[in-house]
């Protein structure tokens, strides 16, 4: 008998890693986004709910991430039935840690279980995308894929991607803080200069290679000196208020690099496991000065990805 509903989570994600603009991001299952699709004998996609969170989200599919990508899934495979989507957002809006992402991921996951033949991963990815490319304005997989397959993952080229899921040196954690904020996505990419110097290109690719080498080597002292954003951070540091303040503190107290996740306004901190908590209490502290309230984690970089969670 086949499946006609099914609910997904999909985790939540820092994306670029500092170094990795666009390429490089890891899972948050601390937090995450569920989708529930259900099969409709009426044609085409519907999103009928979104709850969790207080702001207007479009309920129209073509403008809202889980139903656009819903959409490019049921065009490309011909279904001739319908599908009604209901999300439950558990990441904050505009928060940098993939939430737009984690609804168009855990949309297109609950619509595979109920294939008689279900997609591969890689397949699913380019439908989540179209769905991204709602909210942020371009096709990227720096939060998808991560929220996608799990922990830290590369992900080169956009209409024919391939992913590689990068291993991270044991008693390696991430600290995340998230200040009540917003910073929207299109705001924080529209910042961006259109150039880069060669100078900064040269010291970028260095960090990048560097970085992924150290994680496959486990170099934490690698890791440690390539963690550092020479192009993006530097022009969305001003959308945090305290961000200097904060990534000093943190480094401060052991982090082996701490910078912005995604767009922003969370940061991240890469630590061992012996110094997450005091680097957590630094990032914390600095953010409560500023009259910031914060939610925070200490979360391995590691995670199963979406999955279904009900069927």
């Amino acid at each position: 008998m086949s499946v006609t509903r099914a609910t997904a989570f999909a985790p939540g994600s820092v994306a670029n890693v500092a170094i990795g603009f666009d390429i490089l991001g890891f899972s948050v299952d601390a937090v995450g986004d569920r989708v529930t699709a259900t099969r409709s004998a009426t044609p085409g996609v519907r999103v009928l709910a979104i709850r969790g969170t207080k702001d207007d989200l479009p309920l129209e599919a073509a403008r809202n991430t889980a139903g656009r990508a819903v959409m490019a899934m049921v065009e490309a495979l011909g279904l001739d039935y319908g599908i009604d989507l209901e999300i439950d957002k558990g990441i904050p809006l505009s928060s940098g840690l993939g939430g737009s992402a984690a609804s168009a991921v855990a949309a297109v996951v609950a619509v595979n279980a109920l294939l008689p033949v279900p997609l591969a991963r890689i397949e699913l990815l380019g439908y989540a995308m179209q769905g991204e490319a709602v909210a942020s304005g371009s096709r990227h997989a720096d939060n998808i894929s991560p929220s996608l397959f799990g922990g830290l993952v590369l992900t080169v080229g956009i209409d024919h991607p391939r992913v590689k899921q990068i291993p991270v040196p044991k008693g390696v954690s991430a600290v995340i803080a998230h200040p009540h904020l917003y910073v929207s996505t299109k705001q924080a990419r529209a910042i961006l200069s259109g150039t880069v110097l060669m100078s900064d290109f040269v010291w970028q690719t260095a960090n990048l290679a560097g970085f992924i080498s150290a994680c496959y080597t486990d170099d934490i002292d690698l890791i440690r000196e390539t963690l550092q954003d020479v192009v993006i951070e530097p022009q969305r540091q001003l959308l945090i208020p305290g961000f200097m303040q904060v990534r000093d503190a943190a480094m401060a107290q052991g982090a082996l690099g701490c910078s912005i996740s995604g767009a922003g306004p969370t940061m991240f901190a890469l630590a061992l496991d012996a110094d997450a908590e005091r680097v957590r209490q630094a990032m914390i502290e600095q953010f409560s000065l500023r009259k910031l309230e914060v939610d925070h984690w200490i979360v391995p970089m590691s995670s199963a990805g979406a999955r279904v969670v009900a069927a």
